[in-house]
């Protein structure tokens, strides 16, 4: 499919479906774009989905706003506080599909009530991909502030964030949207969540692609995207 058409369908508050090959997650997880999301959107993604409700975002996010990798986070934190020899062990643990982990702090907007109904989870997500697409045009320091004063933490909408390099760093669920947001000349913020089986496992390739073609939306491989926006 054209980009434009994928750009069309994303702007028009559409969702798609991105699987990411079977030598990763072998999973599919359904995006909507971030900035124009509402509450609707998210009941969609948890019924429809199943998974982890996540925001996708260009490395923006830790470049411009300061966001820090989780695990960096807990690093510092086994390093330099006594009484967390578990935290250091648990981070030597291995991932069987990847080495790094894309994901960043969990946020609440400050407007937010408890952060996990639909309505605020969507503020969040909506009001962190504009900040997003202000950001570029924010001094850093601004930029940094803003997003201080905007959000709180913990919070209950996990932020993962893209490798700088984008696809030719890391080919995950993250880069993959944020590389064909790009590509669509789309603010790089997504929202998006695993699409799971009625027995609890991940829904096959072949299961996601035919309720796709079923319910009209689009589905793409993640080798798709790597040989368009790579």
């Amino acid at each position: 499919m054209p980009i434009d058409d994928i750009s069309k369908i994303l702007r028009q508050g559409e969702p798609i479906l991105i699987f990411d090959d079977s030598s990763r997650e072998g999973e599919t997880d359904i995006f909507f774009s971030a900035i124009q999301v509402n509450s609707s959107n998210v009941r969609f993604l948890r019924k429809e989905g199943g998974g982890m409700v996540f925001l996708a975002s260009s490395y923006l996010a830790s470049e411009k706003l300061g966001l820090p990798f989780a695990q960096d986070v807990y690093s510092l934190l086994a390093k330099d506080l006594e009484g967390f020899d578990s935290v250091e062990t648990m981070l030597n643990h291995s991932l069987p599909y990847d080495t790094r982990s894309s994901f960043s702090l969990f946020i609440n907007h400050k407007d937010t009530f408890t952060g996990i109904t639909d309505d605020d989870r969507s503020l969040t997500a909506r009001s962190f991909a504009e900040l997003v697409k202000d950001s570029m045009n924010l001094p850093e320091e601004v930029a940094r502030l803003t997003l201080a004063n905007s959000f709180r933490i913990p919070g209950h909408v996990p932020v993962c964030i893209a490798d700088k390099e984008v696809l030719k760093g890391r080919q995950g669920h993250t880069e993959l949207i944020v590389a064909l947001m790009k590509c669509a000349g789309l603010n790089p913020v997504a929202l998006g969540c695993e699409m799971l089986s009625d027995n609890g496992k991940a829904l096959s390739p072949e299961e996601a692609k035919e309720w796709a073609e079923e319910k009209g939306y689009l589905f793409l491989e993640g080798r798709q995207i790597v040989e368009e926006c790579q």
